[in-house]
C-alpha cells in the first residue's frame, strides 16, 4: 500500500527506523540546501562512505542553491513520492535524501562495491585459451560476456527472484538465434518462482528444471565465461546470478556435461580422443564394479584361465560376498573424498593420498577386501574424476550402488535391465523441450559431428538443431581462401 511522505522529515526517519527496526547500522546526517534543513539517510555497512561524501554532500555544501538532480554528482537518482519503498531502497544500497515539507525523496545509488578481481575458474581447470572466470558479481559477469559478444543482438534481462531476500538475475539470449518460445519458457518458470530466498544457482535450476527427480542434471553449470559464450551462439540462453560465480546453461543433452572449451583448442583428432575417453569413463565408473561382482558371484567362466586361479585365491580369503566386499569399499571412498574436500586444502590432500594408502592396504592385509577389489575401486574413482562437469560425475558414482544390486541378484542379465532402464530414461527425458539424449535419440545424423567427436572446425557450418535455434546454418566455406567468390573450387 502507497503511503505518502510525511511533512517532517524526522517523522519519515522515524518510520524508517521502525520498518528497520532501529537497526545498528542506519546512519544519517543533516545537510541544507536552498536554505531547507534535510538529511542524507544510509546503511553504513551497503554504502561507499567515500562516494556519499564526494557525489552528494561535497556538491550540496559548494552549490548551497539549486536543483537536486542537478547538484549530485551521482549517475544513479532518482525520486520516490511513496514512504514505503524507501527501506527497500536502503537495504539495497541506496542513499535516501530527505528535506523537510517535500512530498517527495531523492534516492542515490551509492552502494559500495567489494568483490574480488576476475581469477581462474576454481572448479573448471583451463588447459588452452581464457583464463578469466565468472565472480560474485553480476555486472563484472556481463562485462565478460558482452567482452566477447561485441554485438547488440546479445540481450539482457533482469528479475527480482525471493520475497524476503531478494537476489539478482540476468537472462542473456542472442536475439537472432534464441527460439522465441524457449525465451518465452523460460521467462514464464522465472517469473513464477515464489520462494522467500534463493541463496544459489542451484536453488533456480531445481525450480525451473523439467524433472526434477532425474538423477541427471537438465541444466549446465559453469564459471567460465568462454563456454557460456559458446552455448549462447548456438541459441541456447544463459542465466546470470548475483552473488555467485556460476552461470546456468539452458536447454542442454546429455552429451553437453562432456564437452568442454579445450576441446576446440586443440587440433580436432585431440579433442575427439579426449572427449571419446571422457565418455568411456562414464561407462567405465558406474559399470566396472558392477561386472565385478557379476562376473565373480555367476560367471567366473568368462576369464581367462590364467585369471580365475589368480582372482578365486584373492577372493576365497574374504569372508564376505562380493557385495559387501564392493559396497565397504565405495562407501570408504565416498568418505574419504567428502572429507578431502571439507578440510583445508593442504590437509584434504594429505588426508586423500594418505587415507587412500593406509586404508587400502590395511583392509588387504586384513583379508576383509580383495587385490582386484582395490583395482577395480581405483579405476572407478579415477573413471568418475574424468568428468569436466561435477555434476555428472556424481551421478555417475550413484548409479554404480543400484547397478551392484542388481549385480548381485541377477548377475549380468540385471546389469542389462539396469542398462536399459537408464537408456530408456534418457531417452525420455527433456530439457526445456529439447530432448536429453539428443542427437542420438531422435537420431540427427549431421549432428553427431559435434557429439562423440569433434569433427574439424570448419566442417561443423550448421549450429546444433537441439535449442531449436532461427538460424541453423553458419558460414558454409570457413576456409574461404580454398574457394572463388562463387563458392567453388
Amino acid at each position: 500500500m502507497k503511503i505518502g511522505m510525511f511533512s517532517s522529515v524526522q517523522e519519515n526517519i522515524e518510520y524508517i527506523q521502525n520498518k528497520l527496526f532501529h537497526s545498528g547500522d542506519l546512519k544519517w546526517r543533516s545537510i541544507s540546501l536552498n536554505q531547507v534543513e534535510g538529511y542524507i539517510v544510509y546503511l553504513e555497512s551497503l554504502t561507499d562512505q567515500q562516494r556519499i561524501q564526494k557525489e552528494i554532500i561535497q556538491p550540496i555544501e559548494e552549490k548551497k542553491v539549486g536543483i537536486v538532480e542537478e547538484i549530485i554528482t551521482s549517475v544513479e537518482i532518482g525520486i520516490k513520492s511513496d514512504l514505503s519503498q524507501l527501506p527497500t531502497a536502503l537495504v539495497q544500497g541506496k542513499g535516501i535524501l530527505l528535506f523537510e515539507g517535500s512530498a517527495e525523496a531523492f534516492v542515490v545509488g551509492v552502494g559500495a562495491d567489494y568483490k574480488r578481481s576476475i581469477s581462474e575458474p576454481v572448479n573448471e581447470g583451463v588447459i588452452r585459451g581464457a583464463h578469466d572466470g565468472f565472480i560474485e558479481h553480476l555486472i563484472t559477469n556481463l562485462y565478460l560476456v558482452r567482452k566477447r559478444i561485441e554485438n547488440p543482438n546479445l540481450v539482457v534481462r533482469y528479475y527480482q527472484v525471493g520475497n524476503e531476500a531478494k537476489t539478482k538475475l540476468a537472462l542473456l539470449y542472442m536475439q537472432d538465434l534464441a527460439n522465441p518460445d524457449l525465451v518465452r519458457e523460460v521467462d514464464s518458470r522465472l517469473g513464477a518462482i515464489v520462494m522467500d530466498t534463493t541463496l544459489s544457482p542451484g536453488f533456480i535450476a531445481e525450480l525451473i528444471e523439467d524433472n526434477p527427480f532425474s538423477l541427471f542434471p537438465q541444466i549446465l553449470f559453469t564459471e567460465r565465461p568462454d563456454r557460456a559464450v559458446a552455448h549462447l551462439m548456438e541459441g541456447r540462453v544463459v542465466i546470470l546470478s548475483d552473488e555467485d560465480p556460476s552461470a546456468l546453461i539452458l536447454p542442454v543433452t546429455f552429451f553437453a556435461f562432456y564437452q568442454t572449451p579445450d576441446d576446440y583448442h586443440s587440433r580436432w583428432i585431440v579433442g575427439s580422443f579426449l572427449r571419446l575417453i571422457r565418455l568411456f569413463s562414464f561407462i567405465t565408473s558406474f559399470l566396472v564394479p558392477a561386472l565385478y561382482i557379476a562376473v565373480v558371484a555367476f560367471h567366473p567362466e568368462i576369464l581367462p584361465s590364467n585369471l580365475i586361479y589368480t582372482v578365486k585365491g584373492s577372493v576365497d580369503r574374504v569372508p564376505f560376498p562380493p557385495i559387501v566386499e564392493v559396497f565397504l569399499m565405495q562407501i570408504t571412498l565416498e568418505v574419504l573424498r567428502e572429507a578431502g574436500i571439507r578440510l583445508p586444502s593442504r590437509v584434504g590432500q594429505t588426508i586423500g593420498i594418505v587415507g587412500g594408502l593406509v586404508i587400502g592396504e590395511s583392509v588387504v592385509r586384513a583379508g576383509l577386501v580383495s587385490y582386484p577389489m582395490v583395482i577395480v575401486v581405483a579405476l572407478t574413482a579415477i573413471s568418475s574424476f574424468v568428468a569436466p562437469s561435477n555434476e555428472i560425475s556424481t551421478v555417475s558414482r550413484i548409479l554404480g550402488f543400484p547397478l551392484m544390486i542388481l549385480a548381485a541378484m541377477f548377475g549380468l542379465i540385471g546389469i542389462m535391465f539396469g542398462l536399459l532402464f537408464i537408456l530408456i530414461h534418457l531417452c525420455k527425458l527433456e530439457s526445456f523441450g529439447t530432448a536429453y539424449f539428443a542427437p542420438v535419440m531422435p537420431l540427427r545424423i549431421k549432428d553427431l559431428k559435434d557429439t562423440f567427436t569433434r569433427f574439424p572446425i570448419w566442417s561443423l557450418d550448421q549450429r546444433p538443431q537441439d535449442p531449436h535455434p532461427k538460424r541453423v546454418r553458419q558460414e558454409r566455406y570457413s576456409r574461404g581462401w580454398e574457394h572463388d567468390d562463387l563458392g567453388t573450387k
